[in-house]
């Protein structure tokens, strides 16, 4: 036996339709004004902390975190660099600029036996697109073990300048 397909009704139609709009619409969940075609952003890491009366140094790993947070587009990262507590230039990781995917991530380590950037220490990133993106999340994260003892957080980056075209 065969079955027909029934045409789609007028409600249906509308509701189908309106489910799409929605749909596209939040897949773009930062308005217009918040998009960029590119960013400078300060990001805080430690790469120790101080416990205790005397300021005993609990070492940490430090790892940056990239991640491309727009669904349709790549950004182009141009420079990730280390800094110390005094804003000296220890380390650059980009030799030249790496391309990061539509909703892909990347992490940059900084070892736990690496002291060189102190608790002050901290990432500059530039970024850009060939066109306005959602801009991608920077996160700096920290994670230490020593005798039993554990502690890990997060410091979010910040945008110290726009480096693209803005509306």
């Amino acid at each position: 036996m065969r079955r027909h397909a029934r045409p789609i009704g007028p409600v249906a139609w509308v509701t189908w339709l309106l489910a799409v709009a929605w749909t596209s619409t939040a897949v773009q969940s930062v308005s217009a004004d918040e998009l960029s075609q590119g960013q400078k952003v300060y990001v805080p890491i430690y790469s120790h902390i101080y416990s205790g009366d005397r300021e005993n140094p609990f070492l940490l790993t430090a790892i940056l975190s990239v991640r491309n947070t727009d669904p349709g587009h790549a950004i182009t990262l141009t420079a990730v660099d280390y800094f110390d507590s005094d804003g000296k230039l220890l380390r650059r990781y980009l030799q030249k600029p790496a391309e990061l995917g539509a909703l892909a991530s990347i992490r940059y380590v900084v070892g736990e036996s690496d002291k060189s950037g102190g608790s002050g220490a901290k990432f500059i990133v530039e970024w850009r697109a060939a066109s306005k993106v959602n801009p991608p999340i920077l996160e700096g994260v920290m994670i230490g073990t020593n005798m039993q003892q554990g502690i890990s957080f997060v410091s979010r980056g910040q945008v110290i300048h726009e480096t693209g075209v803005r509306p």
